[in-house]
């Protein structure tokens, strides 16, 4: 008998909270989320009982990094198949942040979905296909740290990669 991890994801910066609470954001992604915290999944174990929704919920939460991953074989298979399950069992918020802040990251979190679009839109242009530096997108669009912060970790296109934006690129699948 394999013993469980117990691993805590630590929320320290007040803009990781956008990626959690749109984690769990539809009914599709809670019961995902659960699902991934008692077993592992394969991709076709997703489509199957969560169709697309569910494949591209999982697609976010390995964008975020909030699933662990292992090969597994499966009998009649040729090959083994990639399978996920929820890397965390516990988050630890602990910060402290200007009302100011908190309310802009509360209010992207729940933006609704064709005005967060648009902002996205925009930094996805201004990011450009080669990425760019965090403080000139911010320049740019005039938006503070936080706002930029919250808006790209809610985003299923753009990624931070160290002090850089990018266009999320998914990893594949085989």
């Amino acid at each position: 008998m394999a013993a469980t991890m117990h691993r805590i994801k630590v929320v320290n910066d007040v803009s990781d909270l956008v990626p959690i609470l749109r984690a769990v954001d539809s009914p599709t992604k809670l019961k995902l989320v659960q699902r991934l915290g008692e077993q592992w999944l394969t991709l076709e174990d997703v489509q199957r009982e969560f169709g697309k929704d569910g494949e591209k919920a999982l697609a976010f939460f390995e964008k975020l990094r909030l699933i662990d991953t292992r090969w597994v074989a499966r009998e009649g298979r040729r090959q083994p198949d990639k399978s996920y399950h929820f890397y965390y069992s516990t988050i630890n918020i602990n910060t402290t942040s200007p009302l100011a802040e908190i309310s802009e990251v509360l209010a992207i979190a729940t933006m609704g979905t064709k005005e967060y679009s648009r902002l996205e839109q925009r930094i996805y242009d201004a990011v450009g296909p080669e990425g760019r530096f965090f403080s000139d997108v911010a320049e740019e669009l005039g938006m503070s740290p936080t706002r930029l912060k919250g808006l790209v970790k809610r985003s299923e296109k753009l990624e931070y990669r160290g002090h850089r934006i990018e266009r999320f690129q998914a990893e594949a699948s085989e």
